[in-house]
């Protein structure tokens, strides 16, 4: 008998999910435990894993299609088994963000201005989804396109585009606004859209923490050694205490300013960015907090980390300071979060130190803030606050 595939509950929150992708076509082999699909949230995408070994039978719901958990996806078989009409299924829910709205092109006439054949139902399917109808071969009566086919051509990905004419050079490739880079996006443009962002910048001396650095790791194992992210993580999160306004969501029913720390962590990924939270970043020591955040890492490299990863933060630290080109920049507030901390590359400047001139390593830092929550002059004192943490971290560190 045919097994379902369905809509896996990511997270204790979770109500649907979208199908990001199909990494397997129609009449596949599958092995249990091998990655079929991608299913995306609100937060994440993560793979989905088949539950039984046999040949992928059916694909039920198409890429871009958003099911409500325990939705149908497909079905696993033994080749050649049939498997029930979908019709039955829980129903695919139909939702258009701003982000998907506009990035969606409309479909192409066909050669010579024609309108290819299709049913209406596919003709709507391939609007809802892009699909340019005068690349797709029609299987229904008189060679015109069914549904079937466009569900086919997003299950598998649309046949190549015609080379280029001789001598016309191959301009551009297509990347799909997809996966974990929509997430994002729609994200970030949610971000863009609802909040009127402030942004801060200052300079910070990084002597006596680069100091405290060195001291700590003298005696530690490479494995165990902590990163400039690690501290900045810990005086981050005393600072916040300090000024928990900064700790703060806005929700429907109001500002709630948090007493403990959840702290997100961006991640860069090769094909996109996560932000795993470190909960309750206040009330642990460094090790822990530099343990966790290796662990996070390590996990989101690994695409192991689960909805439960990134859920309740409530304030995120971005670095890039790691890449050694960027100083100053506006990092993108992560919502519904007051704030984010966002820490470019520390580098050797001139500055001036009880009226001589001396060489110090100067770090970037930009806040920036939701002026709905907290206006400019106590983003001001939290930042000061934190710059004399730095600066002077011996008692936030032992």
């Amino acid at each position: 008998m045919a097994t379902e595939i369905t809509m896996p509950k990511l997270g204790l929150t979770m109500k649907v999910g979208r199908i990001g992708k199909w990494l397997k076509k129609e009449g596949d082999p599958v092995k249990k435990g091998e990655a079929i699909a991608e299913v995306l949230t609100d937060k994440i995408a993560n793979v989905l894993e088949a539950a039984a070994e046999g040949v992928l039978l059916k694909i039920a719901a198409p890429v871009g299609t958003q099911l409500p958990v325990g939705g149908l996806m497909g079905y696993i078989g033994a080749a050649g088994e049939t498997v029930p009409d979908a019709a039955g299924a829980a129903p695919a829910i139909e939702t258009t963000s701003p982000a998907t709205a506009a990035a969606a092109p409309k479909p192409a006439p066909g050669a010579g201005g024609k309108k290819p054949r299709a049913t209406p139902v596919a003709r709507k399917l391939a609007e809802q989804h892009g699909i340019d109808l005068s690349r797709l071969a029609g299987t229904g009566p008189n060679g015109s396109i069914v549904r079937e086919d466009v569900e086919r051509a997003l299950a598998q990905g649309l046949p190549e585009e015609t080379s280029p004419a001789p001598g016309e050079p191959d301009a551009f490739e297509v990347m799909p606004y997809a996966g974990i880079r929509q997430v994002i996006g729609e994200n970030m443009l949610r971000s863009w859209l609802e909040i009127p962002k402030v942004d801060h910048h200052a300079s910070v001396d990084m002597t006596e923490l680069l100091a405290a650095r060195r001291a700590i790791n003298e005696d530690l194992p490479e494995s165990e050694r902590v990163s400039v992210t690690d501290l900045l993580v810990m005086l981050t999160a005393r600072a916040l205490e300090m000024k928990r306004i900064f700790n703060a969501l806005m929700e429907p029913d109001g500002i709630k300013i948090y007493r403990h720390v959840h702290m997100g962590i961006a991640i860069a990924l090769e094909n996109g960015l996560v932000v795993p939270v470190v909960r309750n970043a206040n009330k642990k020591r460094l090790r822990e907090i530099s343990a966790e955040i290796k662990d996070l890492a390590a996990r989101a490299r690994e695409n192991r980390l689960t909805e439960a990863d990134f859920t309740g933060g409530t304030f995120t630290l971005t670095n890039l300071g790691g890449y050694r080109s960027t100083e100053h920049f506006t990092p993108i507030i992560n919502p519904p979060q007051a704030a984010i901390l966002g820490v470019g590359r520390t580098r050797d400047v001139p500055v001036a130190v009880d009226g001589e001139v001396r060489i110090r390593p100067m770090m970037a830092l930009s806040l920036s803030h939701d002026h709905r929550i907290v206006d400019g002059a106590p983003a001001a004192e939290f930042l000061g606050i934190l710059m004399r943490m730095i600066e002077a971290p011996s008692r936030a560190l032992y």
